[in-house]
C-alpha cells in the first residue's frame, strides 16, 4: 500500500493551525493592531512544511506528533517572521503573499517589523517551555547569522552581481536550507533520536533543504500570482542570485532531483518509518507553489 501524503499533510496541518490558534493572542487582545498583525500572517495560509517536517523528524525517530507540536509551531512562527520581514520595502519589496497582500501594505512598515519581532520572541518562548537546551541552541544557530540571516546577508550583498557557484551555495543552503534542517533535526532530537539517526535526518535535510530553495527559483521562473500567491519573475526584476539565472532552469531541475534521490539514500537506515519524510522530499519537488 503506496504511503497517503495527502492524508498525512491534512492531518498534520490541521493539528498544527489547532496548536497555533492556542499559542498566539486574540486579535482583541490588547495592544489590539500587532496581535492582529501576527494573526495576518501565520493564518495566511501555507504549506506548513516547517512545522510538519518538525513531527515527521520526530516520527522517524520513533516518537510522536503530540510531543513535539509545540517547536512544530515555534518553527512556523519563525518561518513567518522571515517572511514578514523579507517582503519589507527595504529587503525585497513583495506586495503579495500567499494570496493576499503582505503585512507591511496592510498594516504599515513598523507594525509588520513588530509583528515579526514578537512571533520570534513568542518562538523562542514556545522554545523554552517544551524543548531542550539541545534544540534551543540547534534552533538559534539555524535562525540566525550562521544560518537563515547570514544567507539573508549574502543574498542582499549579492543582488546585481556575478558571483560563483560556491557562493549561490552558500546562500540556499543558509537562506532556506538551514532551518529545513533544522526541523527535521529538532523533532528527531526531542524524539530521543541515536546518534547515527540523527545524522541520517540531518542529512536528508540538508539535501531537502537545497532542493526546496532550487525549486522556488525554479518556481519563480515558471509560475504565476495565482500559483505562487505571490508576484512570478521578481528574482529576475531584482537581479538575485539564484539557480536558474546561473545554470538554466532544466540543469536546476535535474539538481533538485538528484538532491531529492540524495535525501531518500540518507533516510535508507531508518525504514518505514521514514516514509513521511520520503513523500514529503518528492512533494517539494513535484509542488507548484
Amino acid at each position: 500500500m503506496s504511503f497517503d501524503l495527502a492524508a498525512y499533510l491534512a492531518e498534520r496541518r490541521r493539528a498544527v493551525d489547532d496548536a497555533l490558534e492556542s499559542y498566539l493572542p486574540s486579535s482583541e487582545t490588547p495592544p489590539a493592531t500587532i496581535h492582529e498583525a501576527m494573526r495576518y500572517s501565520v493564518f495566511a495560509g501555507g504549506k506548513r512544511l516547517r512545522p510538519i517536517l518538525v513531527i515527521a523528524g520526530a516520527e522517524a525517530a520513533g516518537g510522536t506528533m503530540a510531543r513535539v507540536l509545540p517547536t512544530a509551531c515555534a518553527m512556523e512562527l519563525i518561518h513567518t517572521y522571515s517572511l514578514i520581514h523579507d517582503d519589507l520595502p527595504a529587503m525585497d519589496d513583495d506586495d503579495y503573499r500567499r494570496g493576499r497582500l503582505t503585512n507591511h501594505k496592510v498594516f504599515g512598515e513598523a507594525i509588520a517589523i513588530l509583528a515579526g519581532d514578537a512571533l520570534l520572541t513568542l518562538a523562542f518562548g514556545l522554545f523554552a517551555e517544551h524543548a531542550s537546551l539541545e534544540v534551543i541552541r540547534e534552533v538559534a544557530i539555524a535562525a540566525g547569522t550562521f544560518g537563515m540571516i547570514g544567507g539573508q546577508v549574502a543574498d542582499i550583498q549579492s543582488e546585481g552581481k556575478s558571483v560563483d557557484a560556491e557562493t549561490l551555495e552558500y546562500i540556499h543552503r543558509h537562506k532556506t536550507a538551514a532551518l529545513i534542517r533544522c526541523s527535521l533535526r529538532s523533532g528527531a532530537m526531542l524524539a530521543g533520536a541515536s546518534p547515527a539517526a540523527l545524522q541520517a535526518i540531518g542529512e536528508a535535510g540538508s539535501h531537502l533543504g537545497l532542493a526546496f530553495q532550487i525549486v522556488d527559483d525554479i518556481l519563480d521562473v515558471e509560475g504565476s500570482l495565482e500559483d505562487l500567491g505571490k508576484t512570478a519573475g521578481s528574482d529576475r526584476r531584482k537581479k538575485k542570485v539564484t539557480y536558474p539565472e546561473h545554470f538554466g532552469v532544466e540543469a536546476s531541475r535535474l539538481k533538485a532531483k538528484a538532491l531529492i534521490e540524495d535525501a531518500k539514500t540518507a533516510l535508507g537506515p531508518l525504514g518505514p518509518r521514514a516514509e513521511p519524510i520520503r513523500a514529503l522530499a518528492e512533494f517539494i519537488f513535484l509542488r507548484r507553489s
